[in-house]
């Protein structure tokens, strides 16, 4: 990206003042600074969190990463204030399943060899690993969804167990008493990230008991986010694939 804004500076294509503005490390909008620099520093740009932000600011944001970025993620949007986004931004893209507007310059399959497998233990799971699974595939990655396999009817994952095997990383999200991750994590040989999901009845305390349930698995390589955290599960499943890809 600097050497092309160099070089059209060098070639009268853009001015300097143009330069500064696009070399600027933030754009300072009054409610929000955007960072533009957060590409450069960690591989991917900066996400936004929209579930508190209003239309109209959402809107102010995109643009301005749209402005320097190919890709644009917004987690946690209402479909309400997605149909209010998109009657200004159309070409944005909604997933009402995973809460997710995002916007890619080319809608193309991922280059990164290998995929990530994104593991749900209920059909009630499935909209915070739909947040995963969107997440890294917007980031890049190829994912593999395998969704309703939790340890109740334990034949079930077995089934998928050889494609399991073969995910660089493994995403399992799972909620009541959370032991899906400790169960793949068993038979796998990659990074497990285990998402808990608010998902159970009286005393599993909104996804506590899951937490707990995962943070003291007994099986090793598990790595555990916060209740509810598709989008973490699936920007570090995305990150690690990209580090494995470099590392090969």
């Amino acid at each position: 990206m600097l050497e092309n804004i160099l070089n059209q500076v060098k070639n009268g294509e853009l001015s300097v003042a143009e330069a500064k503005e696009h070399l600027a490390a933030f754009e300072d909008l009054g409610f929000a600074k955007v960072d533009h620099h957060r590409k450069k520093r960690q591989g991917f740009p900066e996400i936004v969190y929209g579930e508190s932000k209003t239309s109209e600011q959402i809107i102010s944001i995109v643009q301005s990463l749209r402005s320097q970025n190919n890709q644009v993620l917004v987690t946690r949007v209402s479909l309400d204030k997605a149909e209010d986004i998109r009657k200004v931004m159309p070409d944005l893209i909604y997933n009402d399943a995973a809460r997710i507007l995002y916007w890619k310059e080319k809608e193309t399959h991922s280059n990164l060899p290998g995929y990530i497998a994104v593991i749900a233990a209920g059909t009630s799971d499935i909209r915070v690993a739909e947040e995963a699974a969107v997440t890294a595939e917007v980031l890049g990655s190829n994912v593999h969804r395998i969704y309703d396999v939790g340890v109740a009817g334990i034949h079930r994952l077995l089934h998928h167990a050889e494609e399991i095997q073969n995910a660089v990383v493994s995403v399992v999200v799972a909620g009541m008493e959370g032991a899906l991750p400790s169960v793949v994590g068993g038979l796998v040989a990659h990074p497990v990230i285990a998402v808990p999901t608010s998902i159970g009845y009286g005393a599993n305390f909104n996804g506590l008991s899951a937490l707990l349930t995962m943070l003291n698995s007994c099986a090793s390589g598990i790595s555990v986010v916060n209740i509810d955290n598709g989008f973490g599960g699936g920007y570090n499943a995305a990150l690690i694939h990209k580090l494995i890809q470099k590392g090969l």
